[in-house]
């Protein structure tokens, strides 16, 4: 089953798909929110384009675990999400994914602004890899 990661942001939102066996995640460009409409149409066209059957959005916690501002903002576009979609949208804690993300684009040589480039979709990379070892 192909499954899409979101890793929500309010100016960029970053994107990765696995493989059909579930096994290999792989990160996509970063969308830009520059009007509500055109991103959804923008999301809706990779998800159509990539073939998936669920989408995972990373829910952004408190490393206590409570939830914040940012945790409300990542519910409601995963509601609005799912109005808009036939297939399931799941969440998955994204606590610390960023920083994770970060050491591995560090560790891959890409210089800070590489790195700020692709820390989105790295980011939405540790969020798949999460909700797929947990759903195996």
């Amino acid at each position: 089953m192909r499954v899409l990661a979101v890793d929500f942001g309010l100016k960029r939102v970053g994107l990765a798909v696995c493989d059909t066996q579930g096994i290999l995640a792989s990160p996509l460009p970063a969308l830009h929110r520059d009007g509500r409409d055109q991103f959804f149409a923008d999301l809706l066209a990779v998800i159509a384009a990539q073939g998936v059957q669920a989408v995972v959005v990373g829910l952004p916690l408190a490393l206590d675990g409570s939830e914040t501002l940012t945790t409300r903002q990542a519910r409601n576009f995963a509601e609005s999400l799912r109005r808009r979609l036939t297939i399931p949208v799941h969440f998955e804690d994204e606590r610390l994914t960023s920083a994770a993300a970060e050491e591995e684009l560090k560790e891959a040589g890409l210089c800070a602004r590489k790195r700020k480039e692709h820390l989105d979709s790295q980011a939405a990379v540790q969020i798949l890899r999460s909700w797929l070892d947990r759903a195996s």
